[in-house]
């Protein structure tokens, strides 16, 4: 039987958890957001070109072709060294041309023109121009795997050589944020041509192009000697060494067989971010960091009651989660946005730990249905583990019978996308816009049991999706933050997810010599947003370069 596959969106990097959370004692790092390492790297010198970089990732790639193969964040740093995206996201979160030159709405925002830039050429030789960016999006359009975030297209116009004229259903104010993730990358017409030869050899327009790939081992990229963007990159060589275990990827990192490397592990933030002249510590904020939660069948007993899903979240008692497990470093989750985040709505209705509540309210389910029991699905790493048997721990307090199931994360997220499951332990929620969140829970996205669906908790509310249709298709922030605002209450009311903390423990790990992680500029001169994704963050890599001396 085919695996369905989902892509991760607008920046979102839907990758599934291996989120540490492991207790470990120390103090906080000296410096931790992303822009402002810990350490030594990001002293004053100016970049010299050369030098070869090798960085560890959790896990390979699905595949490297943003048309047809799953993407998280390893394969945006994987992928990202090739091929590049119409659209990037400054350091204030607001969407900037990338390869676009411009993108321009019509005054109803229901028509939008993208206009390439001039001179850019793909690894291969082939210009890059208006005919390739339409050909890259109806592919898109019509691929199995993205074709639904494209449902509000209409279609595509060619309007001279290097303008395309995207036109939509309806209203699309945050249009541009999706064209800056996965659906926003651009093949040449060669790749396009032969999908499978690109997933595993990619041709786009970026900094470097493919010397070796190993799959679950290495992937090797070299200098891409026509790049469009002058004097970048400077690396001569970048490797990526696969190392799936956070503990062998620490102690590869020390012992000199990587320069730098993704975690998600708390122990690796407070031990790396103490050794200040020997590594340097990025770690992302604001909307860039995502949500650690428990993901809800709502369409499923025991789950489709509210009264059962409420309970859960009354027993859950988060800040234990994050004083034991996470040495203290994140903060509470009652929604998809963190209180330092622009649409984040205040509001008293989250349940709050309370063992009585949740106690009683199971109670309530019982003598009307019989005991309450389901199956907590969780990948097999050690670190995700010790997180889903506290919650199992916690839950079974309240009177819940819950079993762990483990899966890999395929199986895990193809049961999620099915609906084959009660709860499974998730991470989510980076957007840099929340419209970047909407074909995760509206009601139009929630498709039966056994039906693929990219809303996962098939929670169906008018009140949700109307407010989610009118953040959409509203212009006036104001009004965009009064529509979220409502989004934020029925979560909160209706638990589809029961949130835990926003995961900022996501980082970058770097030696000293490592320098311009997170301090890339974009073509116009803007500074590029540092960091992005989850559990473990991702970057460009054009502007890194190493320290020789």
């Amino acid at each position: 039987m085919k695996r369905w596959k989902i892509f991760l969106l607008s920046l979102t990097s839907l990758s599934l958890f291996s989120s540490a959370l492991v207790a470990c004692s120390g103090e906080r790092p000296t410096a931790t957001q992303a822009g402002s390492p810990s350490g030594s790297s990001s002293g004053a010198s100016s970049p010299v070109k050369g030098g070869r970089l090798v960085y560890g990732l959790s896990a390979d790639a699905a595949g490297l072709n943003p048309v047809t193969d799953q993407f998280a964040s390893q394969s945006y740093s994987m992928v990202g060294t090739m091929v590049e995206p119409l659209v990037s996201v400054d350091a204030s979160g607001a969407w900037k041309p990338y390869l676009a030159q411009s993108l321009t709405p019509n005054s109803n925002s229901d028509e939008w023109t993208i206009k390439v830039r001039n001179g850019i050429t793909f690894s291969d030789g082939t210009p890059l121009n208006g005919e390739a960016v339409k050909a890259n999006l109806e592919a898109q359009k019509a691929s199995p795997l993205t074709s639904s975030v494209f449902g509000p297209v209409d279609s595509f116009e060619l309007v001279d050589p290097m303008t395309v004229k995207v036109k939509l259903k309806q209203p699309w104010v945050a249009f541009p944020y999706y064209l800056a993730a996965q659906i926003g990358m651009v093949l040449a017409p060669a790749s396009l041509a032969d999908p499978e030869a690109a997933s595993r050899k990619p041709i786009g327009t970026g900094p470097f192009t493919l010397k070796e790939y190993v799959p679950d081992s290495r992937m090797v990229v070299t200098r891409n000697p026509g790049y469009w963007r002058k004097g970048l990159p400077y690396l001569d060589e970048l490797e990526f060494r696969i190392l799936p275990d956070s503990q062998t990827r620490a102690q590869t990192l020390e012992a000199g067989g990587l320069d730098a490397m993704g975690t998600s592990r708390d122990e690796d933030v407070t031990k790396f971010g103490g050794m200040t002249d020997a590594y340097s510590v990025h770690r992302a904020q604001g909307m860039a960091v995502p949500e650690y939660m428990f993901l809800l069948n709502t369409a499923v007993a025991p789950l489709d009651d509210v009264r059962v899903r409420r309970a859960l979240a009354h027993a859950t008692d988060r800040k234990t989660v994050i004083s034991t497990l996470r040495s203290g470093l994140t903060e509470e989750a009652d929604g998809p946005w963190s209180k330092d985040s622009p649409w984040y709505a205040p509001g008293g209705t989250y349940p709050a730990y309370d063992l009585a509540k949740a106690t009683a309210l199971i109670k309530e389910v019982e003598a009307e249905k019989g005991p309450v029991s389901f199956e907590l699905l969780s990948t097999p790493d050690p670190n995700t583990m010790q997180g889903v048997e506290l919650a199992q721990a916690m839950w079974r307090k309240a009177g819940v019978d819950v079993t762990i199931k483990q899966a890999d994360q395929a199986d895990l997220i193809n049961r999620a996308v099915t609906g084959n499951y009660s709860a499974t332990v998730w991470t989510q929620f980076s957007s840099p816009d929340p419209d970047g969140e909407y074909i995760w829970m509206h009601q139009n996205y929630a498709q039966p049991v056994g039906s693929v669906a990219l809303n996962f908790t098939r929670l169906k509310d008018a009140q949700l999706s109307n407010a989610l249709d009118s953040g959409r298709s509203n212009p006036q922030p104001e009004a965009r933050k009064e529509a979220y605002a409502i989004v934020q209450q029925r979560l909160r009311e209706l638990v589809p997810f029961v949130f835990i903390d926003h995961l900022n423990v996501g980082a970058i790990v770097a030696k000293a010599k490592v320098r311009g992680i997170g301090e890339q500029l974009l073509p116009d001169g803007e500074k590029g947003l540092p960091l992005t994704g989850s559990p473990i963050p991702y970057h460009p890599f054009s502007q890194i370069w190493v320290n020789q001396q």
